[in-house]
């Protein structure tokens, strides 16, 4: 159990936390979730102690032991990747460095044998014995072969040290367990595993995360961060979600009930107060509207952007025919002989582990690589819109928003149209004054966003869009894709994002694709599918 006792926070003017009272309780997992800036992963510091509040105390179980999911991929770069995992328990593995100190001894004193019994002991309770084949099972399941665990981290890539580091935190049981953005550069097996993993997890978890299908999965309760407060409700992200709507629907539709009643009063009180028989009646209604309240609705911090692609016409009958590209990087195939063709009302969600192959299909068909061998054709018909993985190269200039987007607004447009179209993505005011160098990733792909809205193309490609996005930029571009009448092909982690918006599923592989038409979650379960994948790893190896 972990408590928060009256915490409060602020940056100069900017207040993230006031009078913040919350227990967080064994057998739970709490999403704590809220808008960019909210306050979520600073919350997770002050609750891990790595951030000392302006005002209030943590207060956590006698013994009982936190573990955090750390966001430095270089804190460990000079230890052995098992060594790494092991730290996660501070406790374990100062006593296995002492006992191992212990035992390298030359002149192994009597002292040291006491010393060594006292240790044998707590290892022992500690679970220390086991502690290696813990730590490879648990490096196992989140994508870690078993010949990188002798490894140092710095011999790891990014991905890798994230998988890692998620060991740490979940290694030896702790009591509370703090992780901020758990299934990044996970792929869909390893954050199944994970769903399963807190799901059967008996102690306290508390996460961050913009997957909603994870959320999902695994939260028992939602943490919410709004009005420099966090609420607590019961059940999954969904739940909140649909009870948050009903509640402000139920709330505005209370609030003009009040209204039109006192706007009724007023116009009575108005037109009779003069009248001598009607007088007593108007003086009711006035101690009657004096009694009507309007319940404050304070300004939320979550905002949903508008976004809305509307293609300039309907997409022919040919869209795109791919045939046999290839493409070697670096020495490395990276396409091998993939062959495809686009149809009509297609939502194509291209999968596999190697996330150059997507990024390299993508750039080739938007016209931005060009390929070993092979060849693609676009229909006469098609504009298509690419949003890049990869877009700090439409940053580079030192402009203003307004500036950034009259670039690529019909010429006729000028700065009202640009700050009305920015205030719909969240630029209001002075925020459409903004310099493109100050913009965080998720400002940037609400950028990139709108660049594609205003191309009003009929086929979007787009790499990886929510990487950066909160739930609430998440749900609009989510509803917006699945509005869209036309063609889609696009890549993502996000397991509601892609589930609720394919029709088709395209999965690279090192031996060629397996195409199907369906939906994402009957895929993942298809037998068929999992046999063909296994038939095509054969092959390439």
């Amino acid at each position: 159990m972990i408590c928060a006792n009256n915490i409060a926070l602020a940056y100069g003017k900017q207040v993230l936390f006031k009078d913040v009272n919350i227990m967080f309780k064994p057998g739970n997992c709490y999403g704590l979730i809220g808008a960019n800036g909210a306050g979520k992963s600073t919350f997770l510091k002050i609750l891990a102690r790595e951030i000392e509040p302006d005002a209030g105390d943590i207060s956590v179980g006698p013994k009982e032991r936190i573990a955090v999911l750390r966001q430095d991929h270089f804190a460990f770069d000079t230890h052995g990747v098992l060594d790494t995992v092991i730290m996660g328990h501070k406790k374990l593995y100062a006593v296995m460095a002492e006992r191992e100190a212990l035992y390298a001894k030359p002149d192994f004193s009597n002292e040291d044998g006491l010393r060594s019994g006292e240790l044998e002991i707590e290892f022992e309770e500690m679970n220390g014995y086991d502690a290696e084949s813990e730590a490879a099972v648990l490096l196992k399941n989140l994508g870690i072969a078993e010949p990188l665990h002798t490894r140092k981290m710095k011999e790891l890539e990014g991905g890798e040290k994230v998988r890692v580091l998620l060991a740490q935190a979940l290694f030896g049981n702790p009591d509370v367990l703090l992780l901020d953005e758990p299934t990044n550069n996970l792929d869909i097996h390893s954050i199944a595993w994970l769903e399963d993993f807190l799901y059967r997890f008996k102690n306290t978890v508390i996460v961050v995360s913009h997957d909603r299908h994870f959320m999902n999965q695994v939260c028992t309760h939602i943490a919410d961060i709004d009005f420099n407060k966090i609420a607590v409700y019961a059940g999954n992200y969904d739940f909140w979600y649909q009870a948050s709507q009903l509640n402000l629907k139920q709330k505005q539709a209370d609030n003009k009930k009040i209204t039109d009643r006192a706007n009724e009063l007023k116009t009575f009180i108005q037109r009779f107060s003069s009248n001598a028989s009607k007088s007593k009646q108007a003086t009711s209604r006035k101690k009657l509207l004096e009694k009507l309240t309007i319940e404050d609705m304070p300004v939320s911090s979550r905002n949903y952007p508008f976004i809305r692609f509307t293609p300039e016409r309907p997409c022919g009958n040919i869209i795109l025919e791919v045939e046999g590209l290839s493409k070697t990087i670096d020495g490395e195939k990276i396409l091998d002989n993939v062959s495809f063709t686009v149809n009509k009302n297609d939502k194509i969600a291209f999968m596999g582990n190697n996330s150059l192959a997507k990024t390299t299909l993508f750039q080739i068909i938007a016209g931005e690589m060009k390929p070993d061998t092979g060849s693609y054709r676009w229909g006469t018909t098609i504009s298509h819109s690419y949003f890049p993985k990869e877009h700090q190269g439409y940053f580079n200039q030192n402009l203003n928003l307004i500036e950034w987007l009259l670039q690529f607004a019909p010429p006729k447009e000028g700065e009202s149209f640009a700050r009305t179209f920015l205030g719909r993505m969240l630029f209001s005011g002075e925020e459409a004054l903004k310099t493109t160098d100050v913009l965080s990733g998720g400002e940037k792909v609400r950028c990139m966003l709108s660049r594609m809205m205003l191309a009003r193309s009929n086929v979007l490609i787009l790499d990886e869009p929510t990487n950066h996005l909160d739930l609430e930029s998440i749900t609009a571009l989510n509803n917006s894709l699945i509005d869209f009448p036309e063609v889609v092909l696009f890549t993502s982690h996000d397991h509601e994002f892609v589930n609720t918006l394919v029709n088709r599923v395209i999965e690279l592989t090192p031996a060629g694709i397996i195409d199907r038409l369906m939906r994402f979650d009957e895929y993942v379960a298809s037998t068929e599918v999992a046999k063909t994948r296994e038939l095509m790893v054969k092959k390439a190896a």
